[in-house]
């Protein structure tokens, strides 16, 4: 038995952070029952793909789901949808709060239909604040929190974060807010709205890193990590690549430069005497160690800060990293057969628990592939289902 099991979760949720979080929680054995337009979550179409609606960003944010299409803009599919909500614990959305006013699912329609609902919205941004009806994406929301900002402070052009690291973030906290209401309920016996704003929850943890000097009144500097923007914080190159290295504290120095043969180098340079004078001097501490890099490959290197026990790694790419033999040895990858897509690589789910193992519980859904599992479930009979479907309310995959 999985550490959420008998949670019941509705996932109407589009695109990333929604998914996202959805699958967490269905990974950690939550059944959850993804809710989907006719025209199925955009994700579906992106990426190379062997069939239509079954795309690799999909496959990897949408396992461990059921998928039920509802027309909630017809009366019998927001009936259904309602019939839905009684019997569950979490309604997870990421539609604006207007979208769902108009669709006649408010959160108070909602928590009638279910007091102890927790009413989870995934939002752009805090509902009390100007910006409250603006649209939000992962590009909009590192902008506006300071991620694009981060890179001019190297020397840089302004650029985002090549993932969807707002997206990516924001569902892990939405989870966490999810599983406190939860725990919350236990106590109470009552339901909740969670809101859980992507630029709020952005802005605190770049910041918490970058506020620097900003963190006193009257400003102490313009706020900023200097290790974290130094130009020579990067992959390091090597004769014939590059390699991922921190040498950082006053061991890691003191073992670094004996293995190099110049033990005197921490006494002889006041730049690396202490650690203080290190952060001091940091674009120039790591200057130094780029051009000391650049005398050995990538091999030679690992071997010595191995040895040195000076924490290292290989720069991957995204085919390499699934040969590290370290995930190899964890079976972090796994290739499983899905009925439609065939052979395909899933990755496991990283937390462990003793007693309560977390994994996937099921394969990515085809498009509605579920919905009359899911509502005989809460009472409707093949009549029922049948006469949903003629009317349009109701979409079920053929394959």
């Amino acid at each position: 038995m999985k550490p959420l099991h008998g949670l019941r979760v509705l996932d109407l949720t589009t695109v990333l952070m929604g998914p996202y979080a959805g699958q967490i929680l269905g990974d950690f054995g939550a059944d959850v029952v993804k809710i989907e337009s006719r025209e199925g979550d955009v994700v579906r179409q992106i990426g190379p793909k062997r069939h239509d609606q079954m795309g690799p960003l999909f496959l990897n944010s949408n396992r461990s789901k059921r998928s039920i299409v509802l027309n909630l803009k017809s009366d019998k599919g927001r009936d259904t949808f309602l019939k839905l909500v009684e019997e569950a614990d979490v309604l997870v959305t990421n539609i604006r709060p207007k979208a769902m006013e108009r669709l006649g699912l408010s959160e108070d329609t909602l928590t009638q239909a279910n007091p102890r609902l927790i009413y989870t919205a995934l939002v752009g941004y805090d509902q009390t604040g100007p910006y409250a009806d603006r649209p939000a994406y992962d590009d909009l929301i590192q902008g506006g929190a300071c991620l694009a900002h981060s890179f001019t402070r190297t020397g840089a052009r302004p650029a985002y974060v090549p993932t969807a690291i707002a997206d990516r973030v924001v569902g892990v906290a939405a989870v966490n807010a999810i599983l406190a209401a939860v725990i919350e309920r236990e106590r109470s016996g009552l339901g909740q709205r969670v809101e859980v704003p992507m630029f709020e929850t952005m802005v605190s943890i770049v910041l918490a890193d970058h506020m620097g000097g900003l963190t006193f009144e009257p400003p102490l500097d313009q706020g900023g990590y200097p290790r974290h923007l130094s130009p020579d914080r990067r992959p390091y190159q090597t004769k014939d690549g590059y390699i991922c290295a921190l040498v950082y504290n006053d061991g890691h120095w003191k073992r670094f430069f004996e293995a190099i043969g110049r033990p005197d180098m921490p006494s002889a340079d006041p730049r690396f005497t202490s650690f203080s004078s290190r952060m001091d001097h940091i674009d120039e501490v790591y200057a130094e160690l780029s051009e000391i890099l650049l005398t050995r490959t990538t091999e030679e290197w690992l071997a010595l800060f191995f040895e040195a026990d000076i924490p290292a790694m290989p720069m991957h790419s995204f085919a390499s990293v699934m040969t590290d033999p370290h995930l190899v040895s964890t079976g972090f990858f796994e290739t499983v057969l899905h009925p439609t897509e065939g052979m395909i690589r899933t990755m496991a789910v990283p937390a462990k628990f003793s007693r309560t193992p977390a994994a996937m519980s099921r394969l990515p859904p085809l498009l509605g592939e579920h919905g009359a599992e899911v509502l005989s479930e809460v009472g409707f009979d093949a009549n029922a289902i049948a006469e949903l479907v003629s009317n349009g309310a109701l979409f079920i995959s053929e394959e």
